[in-house]
């Protein structure tokens, strides 16, 4: 049964003509008064993951819930056809559970605030706010168990309800709602913070309905989502193929022990809608890895990268969905039955920016972007803080890292960047003073992104001192497959994280591990992958390459990739490399792959022991394929 609309006002807004100035003025308002509420979340959150990395994403959606600013695209529309219930003036809804809103948020962690904003009695658009929320319960700290089985290990799952009704606060259900978490302080400022962040992006709304009128304002995001409609509608006539493309990429395991898992997406254009179809995805896991991909997110990503590849200048928002047709398996990887898993989603996500690449690109290489979104890189650190005068007091942190960027067609990729433009690292200053640590290096990781024409990003390598004893936990991926390189680039190299402890003996963990204990004076050499290359490596000027070794980015070893001879101060020996280069030519016999991604599975897994100082992951088997058999 669908929401129950309550308005006191049921006159319809009229259509009226709005001329290019007003448009661009309520554009432009819609596009600051986002940013406000990002500032207003920043200014009020007190979790490192939010007010110092901006782990929270806004929207502006008009009157029928199609997002108008922001970034995930608009989850309004599903939640209005599912909700069994009314929405009227002073109410606002509170929800955490994915399987509530078909994973318009992916997993528990993130709560999310939706506010319907009304106007002399007519709903006249919506707010919403969701941000991650370190820690929500559950099985372990921070909430993000890898070895979960199903989301009732993962902490509180809050399905839609109201947290404000009709103008009052539940204060009854923040209590039960915090009384699950490790953290209620942080929690509760973060909520708050959201919901400070969605009524200042509702008084802006009202601010321009009266400045212009309702009539003028309701037209406006009309038209501002059919000028989207537009502009993709071309953009998708030229840049998709009605010839089937496919691309398929892996997440290297999944913590338990088996990998890599599979995602394929095929994609063609059928007249003028583009059709997104992932059969072939590897059926869900039974661990946490799963990530449920709600299909209006994932037309938002797709949006979002042809946009930021071909024109950046459209404003992206809901306007062109109906030109997008996503076909997600039921029970696979992107579409897990409930109640799977779901807190380790954060490495099938980022794999799928990877996957928008090899497909997009295939039609124009020279559009196409190398792999190196890949991930979110995490670390969790908890324990009792036992330094002189801290009063064993309880600390926990969830910090996101940072990983190579891959190369572009405009240039290198950005080192040590998010997989999400707007993130931020938390300052080692903040990590030293609120936590038993130190920050011993941090530093991009040389050599790290694929070698090319142009450079992929280089990794993180970051090393932590623990000051006290306590638990880590580490989720991160392409430690086993690496970031594949294009158009002759060469894949990034893969992540890694050693472990040296107090006495100087090392050992090399697993990128995805829980409830690793770490004593005193430890030491945890935190690195992450590199973007893959694009281009061919032997165009790259020597003296670029010379810059970058006197930089910190290529060594002289490195510096070969390129076909580049050069010493430690970045001198390069002209003579030599070109000697170098004309060798390395003669040895291709042939034209170098659009894609390079490297040595293939099977000779990955023969060499993993040996390259990574880890036991290959094991193929996966799923228990209902079994049955079938």
């Amino acid at each position: 049964m669908p929401a129950t609309i309550v308005q006191t006002n049921h006159t319809p807004f009229a259509k009226v003509a709005i001329d290019p100035v007003t448009l661009d003025i309520i554009e432009n308002a819609l596009r600051n008064a986002r940013v406000e509420m990002d500032a207003t979340l920043v200014r009020t959150a007190m979790s490192p993951g939010i007010r110092e990395q901006g782990d929270a994403f806004p929207l502006i959606a008009d009157h029928t819930g199609k997002m108008i600013v922001g970034q995930f695209g608009s989850f309004i529309g599903g939640f209005l056809s599912n909700y069994d219930g009314t929405l009227e003036d002073g109410d606002m809804i509170f929800l955490s559970d994915p399987y509530s809103v078909d994973g318009a948020i992916s997993h528990s962690n993130d709560w999310l605030v939706l506010l319907p904003v009304f106007k002399d009695g007519r709903l006249i658009a919506y707010t919403s706010m969701f941000g991650h929320q370190s820690d929500i319960g559950g099985k372990v700290v921070g909430s993000m168990p890898i070895n979960a089985r199903s989301i009732y290990e993962e902490g509180v799952r809050i399905p839609p309800v109201k947290i404000w009704k009709k103008g009052e606060y539940n204060a009854d259900l923040m209590k039960l709602v915090m009384h699950q978490t490790r953290k209620p302080d942080w929690c509760a400022a973060d909520l708050n913070a959201l919901i400070a962040s969605c009524r200042v992006a509702a008084r802006r709304v009202v601010e321009m309905a009266e400045r212009f009128g309702d009539d003028v304002y309701v037209s406006a995001t009309q038209e501002l989502l059919a000028r989207n409609h537009r502009a993709m509608k071309t953009l998708l006539g030229q840049a998709v193929s009605e010839e089937p493309v496919s691309f398929e990429d892996y997440i290297c395991d999944d913590g338990m022990g088996f990998g890599p898992y599979r995602i394929k997406c095929t994609m063609w254009r059928d007249g003028e809608t583009v059709v997104l179809d992932f059969d072939g995805t590897d059926p869900q896991s039974v661990a946490s890895i799963n990530f449920y991909l709600n299909e209006n997110m994932f037309k938002m990503f797709f949006g979002i990268y042809m946009i930021m590849v071909f024109d950046p200048q459209i404003l992206f928002n809901d306007g062109f969905y109906d030109l997008i047709d996503v076909r997600i398996p039921e029970g696979s990887l992107l579409k897990p039955r409930f109640p799977a898993a779901l807190s380790g989603r954060t490495h099938a996500l980022g794999r799928i920016f990877d996957i928008l690449g090899g497909l997009l690109g295939q039609k124009t290489p020279e559009f196409l972007n190398a792999a190196g979104f890949s991930s979110s890189p995490h670390l969790f650190y908890a324990g009792n803080d036992t330094r002189p005068g801290k009063g064993h007091a309880w600390f926990q942190l969830f910090q996101i890292g940072f990983g190579g960027i891959p190369g572009r067609p405009l240039g290198d990729g950005p080192d040590g960047h998010s997989l999400w433009p707007g993130f931020t690292n938390v300052p080692n200053e903040f990590l030293e003073r609120y936590f038993p640590m130190m920050i011993e290096r941090y530093s991009t990781e040389p050599d790290s992104g694929g070698a090319g024409l142009h450079r992929g990003g280089n990794g993180i390598h970051m090393t932590y001192r623990f000051l006290s004893a306590g638990t880590i936990a580490i989720h991160d991926d392409r430690w086993f497959v690496p970031p594949w390189g294009v158009n002759g680039g060469d894949p990034g190299k893969r992540a890694r994280k050693i472990l040296e402890k107090a006495d100087g003996s090392q050992v090399i963990v697993g990128n995805k591990v829980e409830d690793l204990a770490v004593e005193e004076g430890d030491q945890l050499h935190f690195i992450t992958w590199g973007g893959g290359g694009w281009g061919d490596p032997l165009a790259r000027d020597p003296a670029l390459v010379g810059k970058e070794i006197v930089q910190g980015l290529v060594t002289p070893q490195g510096a070969r990739a390129y076909g580049v001879v050069a010493d430690d101060a970045g001198v390069v020996d002209a003579a030599a490399t070109q000697a170098l280069r004309d060798a390395m030519m003669a040895e291709r016999g042939g034209a170098l792959p659009v894609f390079n991604t490297g040595p293939g599975l099977d000779a990955l897994r023969a060499a993993c022991q040996a390259e990574t100082g880890l036991p290959a992951p094991i193929p996966p088997v799923w228990p209902q394929a079994e049955a079938a058999e």
